[in-house]
C-alpha cells in the first residue's frame, strides 16, 4: 500500500491543469485526475486530458459526463461566436456559467471517498480571460463550504484547495511545466479549434498561450491554423 497522500487534480486537457498535475506529482501525491465531458464545442481537450492522464501515470482517471449545453450561455457551450482576442469587455462570452464550482463539487466527492484532503485547481488571476471562478476569493470560499458540507465539519479537518498558479503570469507556469518535465505538445488550450485540431490563433486562449511561450523563451509546440 502506498505511503502517499492521496490529491484529486482537475485536469482539463489544457496548460494550466496539466501544470497542476505536474506539481502535484513533484510533491509526492498519489494523484487522481479528474475530467469532464461538459458539452464543451469540441473533443480536443477530452483527448488532451486522456494522453496527459496516460503519459504522467495517475493512479486513477475518471471522466464525469455533464451537458452544460442544457442551458448553454457561453461561447463554449452554446451556438455562440468566440470571439477573437482583445474584442471583448467585461466578463467575455468564454465564462462557462458556474464551471468551477460545478467540478470542485465532483472533486470535493471524490476526494472525500478516497480519504484525500487535497485538491489541485489551475485556476489563475493573472494572465487569465477575466473569469469570476477563478478569483482566490472563490478558491478561498469554496474550501470553507466544502468543509462545512462534509464529514470534515464534524471530524474536524479540512480540504486544501491548492491553486499553485493562482499568481502566476503565463511564462511563470510555462517555465514551471518545463523545469518539471512536462511535455507542452500534448496540451490543447484553443477555444476554436479547427476540425482537424488545429489552434485557431484568435482566440484570448491562444494569444495568452503563444505570448506565454514566447516570454519563457520556450518553443511553442501548438499547431496553429
Amino acid at each position: 500500500m502506498s505511503d502517499k497522500k492521496k490529491a484529486v487534480i482537475l485536469l482539463s486537457g489544457g496548460l494550466d491543469s496539466a501544470t497542476c498535475l505536474a506539481i502535484a506529482r513533484k510533491e509526492n501525491f498519489e494523484c487522481y485526475a479528474l475530467s469532464f465531458d461538459y458539452g464543451q464545442r469540441h473533443r480536443n481537450e477530452v483527448e488532451a486530458a486522456k494522453k496527459i492522464a496516460a503519459t504522467m501515470c495517475v493512479k486513477e482517471h475518471i471522466f464525469i459526463n455533464i451537458d452544460l449545453r442544457k442551458w448553454g450561455g457561453s461561447a463554449l457551450t452554446d451556438n455562440i461566436e468566440v470571439p477573437e482576442a482583445g474584442s471583448a469587455t467585461g466578463i467575455p462570452i468564454t465564462y462557462v456559467p458556474a464551471r468551477n464550482t460545478i467540478f470542485l463539487s465532483f472533486a470535493v466527492g471524490w476526494a472525500e471517498t478516497l480519504g484525500a484532503r487535497d485538491i489541485f485547481v489551475g485556476v489563475n488571476s493573472v494572465d487569465y480571460s477575466g473569469y469570476p471562478d477563478c478569483r482566490p476569493e472563490f478558491i478561498a470560499s469554496f474550501s470553507e463550504t466544502a468543509r462545512l458540507g462534509t464529514k470534515a465539519c464534524d471530524e474536524n479537518w479540512k480540504f486544501i484547495i491548492h491553486a499553485p498558479l493562482q499568481y502566476l503570469k503565463k511564462h511563470e507556469i510555462i517555465k514551471l511545466g518545463s523545469d518539471l518535465g512536462l511535455d507542452y505538445s500534448l496540451t490543447h488550450s484553443c477555444y476554436n479549434p479547427s476540425p482537424e485540431g488545429k489552434a485557431c490563433g484568435k482566440c484570448d486562449s491562444c494569444r495568452l498561450r503563444s505570448q506565454g511561450f514566447s516570454e519563457a523563451g520556450v518553443p511553442d509546440p501548438t499547431i496553429y491554423a
